[in-house]
């Protein structure tokens, strides 16, 4: 019951009486007499006129009432209409019909009816706006659609539409109503939701309702079902609707309890059913049980879905038991009975004749799914086939968005020129069928490459081969020496010999040929050899555990070079989610360009300037902001490396390097390779110090510029000089660097020469001030 009201309500039944006392002194005289008698009868209650305040005065006089109210409840009807007296809004009812009071009963005495998505505020307001309507005659469309839920006697969960009759009831101001100008109802619908205002103008209690209303109900379950579900289908892409819900909407469509549902969706390229990747986790398939995804042509299916995959027509088993006893439908329907499923329809969602995935509806019931009431169906699948439709366009521009992510280069921050020109395409298609697309340049950037190599790796990689050739060579020696058999003497001493050259040349620096050799000898002559002879227990022992060392892919021993692979594996990944995650902080800094690279290592490079932001002001203070950041950045990478290598499969060093440049440049976007480049002859400089120098030794000496655990800066003007070594100061302050500063002139590179750089150590222990998550505002604010 709702705790406050404009209204005292009065329940009257005046105006019934007084067409009562008009029939009764008509000519007709059934009609006449029938009304004497009523009038006679509700003498002694002269409240049923004046009105009731008191309720038991109503439950102590139920059959006066009823046999009052007879003409608008007629007994011929009272199974068929589900009708009752109310106050419109309020739960108070009473007088229902035989149809109404066995709903209720039904529903079990725990049940409270109330109106659905109705609380105190809607309640007041929609009170008052019957004052204006009837009172006012101002024409307000309050009344929104109100509903029952209300359980059936299998639990079933009913919905039903509220219609509501006030021909019975009248409006009065009391002693304490406002008298409301055009104004005061004018500022009233535009505030619905001031609830002050509202009862400012209607205080509680001012108004009287008098009289009575009839209440009748319309069973929407079916049209509810359905638009609740569009509802939820039409939620917006990031919003999943939890499965319990629509298996709710599933059951009051079908008035089954316990019915559930699932969902697969039909990928044609590979001819598979998966499972929907976006939906909710917990969606079941009752088709692919614990499996990820199924071929169509899977023998679970055998002839059984032909209509579903080639007609495109539901699939319907009202009873399993049964279906699995013919021939060919037995492992389909042990598959259903194994998980309770004893009737189901299996529904096609068809987009232009294109199948886009099967809903799956099941019970534990034989028959209570059938063909018949499969066509209810029928009114859902165009919302359902608009939803996966849209999901399948949703998740291709998602797989779109992680090709470009993922595959190519095309960075959101120049996106916006690609889309311009994308635009542009599209524009002027209609007017001419050969339009050359634009190439993508961004003139006057400036740019940053850096980059963070794993020391030595050729060398690692080289020796782990190595090693795995030679313990593979040395397990077959140890088989062969086990053999006894004479048979094949001259020939096992023969590989042997050949097996011991191999592992001799092994100790020799390692051809690019040497482990394609080996591999090819060993298949060739010796496991023929092994897999043809019998010989031994211990030696067909060391046979088996030889063979279960092997590669799958190459034949060979993989066990040294598959830790250094996974410590690179580890270290590259690692260092790469470091950039990635500082590069979101970088980017607050100014909009920039931004591309990585695994290789032996991780390589970035960075270009800034106004022609890719072009909506913000570019100065030369975001730039050196920026080196910043990329100082700071390669140190946190090389302390997250130095605190993994403990932990490596196989140890590994890294160096750090920067390269500064300080000369504007353009980029343009290669058509053919499908990423972007430095443009012009004279910026190319720039791409051959890039890839050569971390390869480049001190001049005068045979030491490289780069060095483990430390970071190497490279430059050619004085201005960059002072620039770098006020960061280095302010770092070495902060300790993260070393104090210790090396400076030398590098190698002179083919055609480029002048290049000095400028290398430091960073302090590798856990004070240092970036394992406590030193941020970047730190470092500016400092710096300042």
């Amino acid at each position: 019951m709702f705790k406050e009201s404009p209204f005292r309500t009065i329940i009257s039944f005046h105006k019934l009486i007084e067409s009562f006392e008009e029939i009764a002194m008509s000519d007709v005289d059934y009609r006449s007499n029938y009304a004497k008698a009523i009038l006679k009868e509700i003498e002694p209650l002269p409240e049923f006129r004046t009105g009731i305040e008191d309720y038991n005065i109503i439950q102590k006089n139920e059959n006066l009432i009823k046999n009052l109210l007879a003409d608008l409840f007629p007994t011929a009807l009272t199974n068929n209409e589900i009708k009752a007296v109310t106050i419109p809004f309020q739960n108070l009812t009473f007088n229902y019909t035989e149809r109404f009071r066995k709903i209720l009963n039904n529903a079990g005495s725990k049940f409270d009816m109330e109106i659905r998505d109705f609380d105190d505020h809607q309640f007041y307001i929609n009170n008052c706006c019957l004052i204006l309507s009837y009172y006012y005659k101002k024409h307000i469309d309050f009344n929104k659609p109100f509903f029952y839920d209300i359980p059936d006697e299998n639990g079933v969960e009913r919905h039903y539409r509220i219609l509501y009759n006030a021909d019975f009831m009248e409006i009065i101001p009391a002693e304490n109503s406002v008298e409301l100008s055009q104004d005061d109802i004018d500022l009233l619908i535009d505030n619905y939701n001031d609830i002050e205002l509202w009862k400012s103008k209607f205080p509680v209690g001012s108004w009287i309702l008098k009289g009575f209303g009839i209440i009748s109900l319309f069973d929407a379950t079916t049209e509810n079902a359905v638009s609740n579900l569009k509802s939820n289908l039409l939620k917006p892409d990031d919003t999943v609707t939890p499965t319990d819900i629509i298996e709710s909407i599933f059951i009051s469509l079908f008035k089954i309890p316990g019915l559930r549902f699932g969902f697969i969706i039909y990928s044609p390229e590979e001819e598979k059913f998966n499972r929907p990747a976006k939906f909710d986790t917990k969606m079941h398939s009752f088709l692919l049980s614990d499996n990820e995804e199924v071929d169509c042509k899977n023998a679970l299916f055998g002839c059984s879905f032909e209509n579903l995959l080639d007609k495109k027509e539901p699939f319907v088993i009202s009873n399993v038991e049964k279906f699995s006893q013919k021939a060919g439908n037995e492992r389909l329907g042990n598959h259903l009975l194994n998980q309770n499923i004893n009737s189901c329809i299996f529904a096609p969602i068809v987009k232009d004749d294109h199948l886009l995935g099967v809903l799956e509806i099941v019970s534990q019931n034989p028959r209570e799914l059938n063909s018949v009431n499969a066509t209810k169906l029928e009114l859902i699948l165009p919302y359902l086939t608009d939803t996966i439709d849209r999901y399948n366009t949703d998740m291709q521009h998602q797989v779109e968005a992680i090709i470009q992510r993922e595959y190519t280069t095309i960075h959101p921050s120049v996106y916006w020129k690609f889309k311009k020109e994308s635009q542009n395409y599209f524009q002027n298609i209609n007017h001419s069928k050969d339009y050359i697309f634009k190439e993508i340049v961004f003139k006057d950037v400036y740019p940053l490459y850096g980059q963070i190599d794993i020391k030595g790796s050729s060398e690692h990689r080289n020796d782990t081969v190595k090693k795995d050739l030679k313990n593979q060579l040395t397990a077959l020696l140890e088989i062969f020496a086990g053999h006894k058999s004479d048979a094949n003497l001259m020939l096992l001493e023969q590989r042997k010999f050949e097996l011991e050259s191999m592992l001799q040349e092994l100790e020799l620096p390692l051809k690019a040929d040497t482990e394609q050799h080996v591999q090819h000898y060993i298949e060739e002559e010796i496991h023929p050899i092994l897999k043809n002879t019998k010989d031994s227990a211990k030696s067909e022992k060391l046979e088996q555990l030889y063979f279960e060392s092997l590669d799958e892919k190459s034949g060979l021993f993989y066990q040294e070079r598959k830790k250094f692979d996974n410590a690179m594996s580890i270290v590259n990944k690692k260092l790469a989610s470091v950039l990635d995650k500082k590069q979101i902080e970088a980017q607050q800094i100014y909009p920039h360009y931004y591309e990585r690279f695994k290789t032996d290592g991780v390589e970035h490079n960075l270009y800034i300037g106004a022609s890719i932001t072009p909506a913000r002001t570019f100065d030369m203070m975001y730039l050196h902001n920026l080196r910043l950041w990329q100082l700071q950045t390669l140190c946190e990478m090389e302390l997250e490396h130095h605190q993994l290598k403990a932990s490596l499969p196989y140890e590994l060093d890294v160096t750090s390097l920067i390269l500064v440049f300080s000369a504007p440049l353009s980029i343009r976007f290669r058509m053919d390779e499908k990423r972007f480049d430095v443009d012009g002859t004279y910026n190319a400089r720039y791409e051959v110090v890039k890839k050569r120098i971390d390869k480049s030794n001190i001049k005068g000496t045979s030491d490289r510029i780069t060095e483990k655990e430390k970071i190497t800066i490279v430059y050619t003007q004085n201005s960059e000089e002072t620039e770098y070594l006020k960061y280095i100061k302010y770092l070495q302050h902060k300790k993260i660097l070393e104090p210790a500063i090396e400076q030398f002139e590098v190698e002179d590179l083919q055609g480029v020469s002048g290049l000095r750089a400028i290398r430091v150590k960073v302090i590798n222990n856990t004070e240092n001030p970036i394992a406590q998550k030193i941020t970047y505002q730190d470092l500016l604010d400092e710096l300042k």
